[in-house]
């Protein structure tokens, strides 16, 4: 099972890039604090407005109550047509906001009546007060009763008058609002208090009382707010879940970098020392890795490839120094231990000694000389900006061997500029010329050809060719078919390397007679066939 779905995730990973991942995590980590922050401030204001609308499905009960109920009102039994009427329903959207609202004085105490209470409101006072009563000791919400002129006929403060404050005077002009005060009885009993905007205030709402088109009363209810902390733990379920939706993102992005970077950095640390040390296979590229990983996967196998390869070619290569060089110096060390033994040896013979020892010697002398070309080859690097006419260096190889050789060149005169040095292509041009007329060829055609992005240049000679068991050995350094006529098997190698630095090819192609060489030079920026 488990199996399935990593196999599933690693075929479904978007390719991500790595600046992607570390610019998730960080704005994730950036922008938490405020989210947090943004959610207790959602969270409390949400609480204080579920507040507000208890305090006026409340006082519109009363009021609907109170007027119903005043006297003389004449009830008008209710149409349930009344209902399809455009208008009939006038929900009321709560209006509090702890970021906008402004926040008004504790409500002062309720001054002295300037007139007495009105009849008619007592008279309903006295008839709701066992409702409001009964609906307070649930609510826990203050209900008071005021007549038209702002007396308090029902609840604290009765007797006085307050009809100064601002909701009272808006209800009593037919407006139902809605206040934040400050709460001067608040005391803090818990002590992360402090972080609760809502904490030291009330809620007041005054509503009217409308009978006849008039106001004749006023129902003011006030509360303090459902607590911050109290919310949270009646909510704790929802917010539980957040809390856990939360640690699972911080945990999948933990998995990401851990997969996307940390995992395959620590697997290519593994594979490089175990490169280092001579072995292990090199790590598959992690699908779930970030672009630059696997492009790093990728280039760290061409690599460890191109370690691979050169210290296999290294060890062929030291094993073949090892074995040219060890046959002239056993010929030079026996002649010279045969002189040393022999003092009474008759000159001619001497003469012949000497004169092996001195072709042992100059043997020597070439092969160094070609082992240092062959290192300047492989050390070469390209030249930038290189835009170089072909035929000059063409025409100077072929006439060097013109005397040797029939040579048939066909070099058109609007042949393209390659980015290989003049140099290169005449010492290639002439090893291939020279090793034609080692093999006993009698002519060669040199010709030229542009091909897509490069020019290929063709040298055929009507030699014996190559055996198809040397054909693919041709290149390799100290291969020599003519060992016993003092050659070094290293001209077609140095010619590859050198034309490798200027990013050109040299290959030997099937022909049916002769051999067949062709070198691929890349043409010079700007240039076009």
């Amino acid at each position: 099972m488990i199996a399935r779905f990593r196999a599933f995730v690693r075929s479904h990973w978007p390719a991500l890039r790595l600046r992607t991942i570390l610019l998730s995590v960080l704005m994730f980590a950036a922008i938490l604090p405020g989210l947090s922050a943004i959610f207790l401030r959602v969270y409390e204001n949400t609480l204080v407005r579920q507040t507000e609308a208890e305090l006026i499905t409340q006082a519109a009960a009363l009021s609907a109550v109170a007027e119903t109920d005043w006297p003389g009102v004449v009830v008008v039994p209710f149409d349930p047509a009344d209902r399809r009427a455009p208008g009939y329903y006038r929900p009321e959207a709560a209006t509090i906001d702890l970021g906008s609202t402004p926040i008004l004085p504790a409500r002062p105490p309720a001054r002295s009546a300037a007139a007495p209470p009105d009849p008619d409101a007592l008279a309903v006072a006295a008839r709701l007060d066992p409702i409001m009563e009964r609906t307070s000791r649930t609510t826990l919400a203050s209900i008071l009763f005021l007549d038209r002129r702002g007396v308090v006929i029902r609840g604290h403060d009765r007797g006085g008058a307050l009809g100064d404050l601002a909701e009272v005077r808006a209800a009593l002009a037919g407006e139902a609002r809605t206040v934040l005060r400050r709460n001067d009885a608040y005391r803090p009993r818990y002590s992360m208090e402090w972080l609760s905007r809502a904490s030291g205030l009330r809620i007041h709402h005054a509503r009217p009382v409308i009978v006849d088109g008039q106001v004749r009363g006023v129902i003011l209810t006030s509360r303090s707010p459902r607590a911050l902390f109290r919310g949270i733990y009646q909510d704790r379920i929802k917010i539980g879940l957040g809390v856990v939706g939360t640690l699972g993102l911080i945990a999948f992005l933990a998995v990401l970098v851990a997969r996307g970077i940390a995992g395959p950095i620590e697997a290519l640390s593994r594979a490089a020392r175990a490169v280092a040390t001579g072995g292990g296979p090199l790590p598959p590229t992690p699908a779930t890795a970030a672009v630059e990983i696997r492009t790093l996967y990728e280039d760290f196998g061409r690599m460890a490839e191109a370690v691979d390869r050169r210290s296999r070619y290294l060890r062929d290569f030291a094993a073949a120094v090892s074995h040219e060089f060890k046959t002239p110096l056993a010929g030079i060390q026996g002649a010279v231990e045969l002189l040393q033994d022999h003092d009474d040896m008759e000159p001619g013979q001497r003469r012949r000694f000497l004169d092996n020892i001195a072709a042992d010697g100059r043997r020597l002398s070439a092969l160094v000389t070609r082992l240092l070309d062959l290192a300047r080859a492989d050390m070469a690097r390209p030249e930038a900006g290189l835009s170089v006419d072909p035929r000059p260096p063409v025409m100077k190889a072929v006439d060097a061997r013109s005397d040797r050789l029939a040579i048939t060149v066909r070099l058109p005169a609007d042949a393209p500029r390659v980015a290989v040095p003049a140099s290169t292509v005449e010492m290639v041009l002439s090893t291939l010329l020279e090793n034609s007329r080692q093999a006993g060829a009698a002519s060669v055609v040199v010709e030229a050809k542009p091909v897509g992005d490069r020019l290929v240049l063709t040298v055929s000679d009507d030699g014996p060719g190559v055996t198809p068991a040397d054909a693919g050995r041709v290149f390799e350094p100290f291969f020599t078919t003519r060992r016993g006529e003092g050659g070094a098997g290293l001209g077609l190698s140095i010619a590859r390397a050198l034309l490798a630095a200027s990013q050109a090819t040299l290959d030997l192609v099937p022909s049916a007679a002769g051999a067949t060489f062709e070198l691929a030079l890349p043409l010079a920026e700007g240039t076009t066939t």
